[in-house]
């Protein structure tokens, strides 16, 4: 092509994404009064920047092709910084490198923009061959800390399995989110580590980590689950103890594993912490999102968790990469009361969700807590139906009431008004 039609290919690229990054968004029908969905997811794989993934040069590339595709943008870290909304949100490629990147936003919900450059993550001696989910936390000792899944090959593996990794959450922080300080590797007992989140505030003048570790390293708890642990100090962060805060539970939304989502929000009445939960179904794993709060003092000791899921795929969210899953790893809770929440569809794209402090903190207080029993769960559910009738009937009009209100109500004829 000549140089003419190739700069108008160029225009119309950037044109087309242009109009994707300018669309504003707004409410979907039918929230369910704790949390409210949005029409449009706020990032996804169209939203890379075209400079990450044509070269535009006509020497180098004649036919315009995509030479560096992006399969899709998910999993996202968030925080509200210098006045803008930002997400650090997995990108990954068509060559299943995944890496992060920051996007920001003027309102949270929508127009969200990828800046420049994605993050050169810096290496520890041993390169990670991916990374994944980070958590953003703006931690107490006055630094912004990104604690992510750092994935390299297990060494133990034999020859013929190319698919055996060994997990650790790797650990950076940063001021302005674009220099950033490589740490030391969390170490625990634990041989893997996955979903690893920074408490924000100190703990008994330690750093505090929410963990998942092996269950055969668990040393309290059963069957695995979220667990707690302290380091003294975080440039070579050390846990050796951990204990299981969270259980995986038979028959739950939880049964085959969880983990935590972000970091937790401080409330009044405690920690309020958002996680997924995993169960087996017939077309496979299905990860779905919950709520619970931890006590205010002591962070390890839940108190309220309501029964099953908080948020579930929906609709175009069941279908993607890893179909019937949401994910989040990152959320917002302004000074006013408003959170942003963060969760990735199917391993696919990425979506927003909002609340607010008091509606998130109703629904864990006063939400029943499974009882983990079908016959159980029938009396919680008849216990509310007995209440709601006797509501009802209190606020009806008797049968009486309602004739002499109607009679009341018709218009008097001729012979009545002489």
């Amino acid at each position: 092509m000549n140089q003419t039609t190739f700069q108008k290919k160029v225009n119309g690229l950037v044109r087309e994404q242009e109009r994707l990054l300018a669309r504003r968004s707004s409410k979907a029908p039918g929230s369910n009064g704790i949390f409210d969905r949005y029409k449009n997811p706020v990032l996804t794989a169209a939203h890379a920047p075209v400079l990450w993934r044509y070269d535009l040069n006509q020497k180098t590339n004649p036919f315009l092709l995509e030479r560096m595709g992006i399969d899709a943008v998910f999993n996202a870290g968030a925080i509200f910084h210098e006045g803008r909304f930002l997400v650090a949100a997995r990108v990954e490629g068509v060559d299943r490198k995944s890496f992060f990147a920051i996007a920001e936003s003027p309102s949270g919900i929508d127009r969200f923009r990828f800046w420049d450059y994605p993050i050169l993550m810096p290496q520890t001696a041993e390169p990670d061959t991916n990374v994944y989910d980070m958590r953003l936390v703006k931690h107490e000792d006055g630094w912004i800390y990104g604690l992510f899944c750092t994935e390299r090959k297990d060494p133990k593996a034999p020859a013929w399995d190319t698919s055996s990794a060994v997990a650790q959450c790797g650990i950076v922080r940063t001021r302005d989110l674009k220099s950033w300080e490589r740490l030391a590797d969390l170490k625990s007992r634990s041989p893997q580590q996955r979903n690893v989140v920074l408490h924000p505030e100190f703990v008994d003048g330690k750093y505090a980590f929410y963990t998942r570790p092996q269950d055969e390293f668990i040393q309290a708890g059963k069957g695995g689950g979220i667990g707690w642990g302290l380091a003294s100090k975080i440039e070579k962060a050390v846990i050796d103890r951990e204990i299981i805060i969270d259980n995986r539970e038979y028959h739950t939304i939880q049964e085959v594993k969880n983990g935590l989502g972000p970091a937790p929000i401080r409330t009044p009445q405690g920690w309020l912490h958002l996680a997924h939960g995993v169960r087996n179904t017939a077309a496979g794993l299905r990860y779905v999102l919950y709520l619970f709060l931890a006590d205010l003092e002591r962070p390890w000791i839940v108190t309220h968790k309501p029964a099953g899921y908080f948020l579930a795929p929906e609709g175009i969210e069941r279908v993607g990469d890893v179909s019937n899953v949401v994910f989040s790893n990152g959320w917002i809770a302004r000074p006013n009361g408003e959170v942003f929440l963060y969760y990735a569809s199917s391993d696919t794209r990425l979506h927003v969700a909002t609340s607010t402090v008091p509606r998130l903190l109703d629904y864990v207080l006063n939400t029943p807590a499974d009882p983990l029993l079908s016959h159980r769960c029938i009396e919680q559910r008849t216990e509310l139906i007995a209440a709601n009738l006797a509501v009802l009937k209190a606020a009806a009009p008797s049968r009486s009431a309602k004739k002499r209100a109607a009679k009341s109500a018709r218009p008097k004829n001729r012979r009545e008004e002489s």
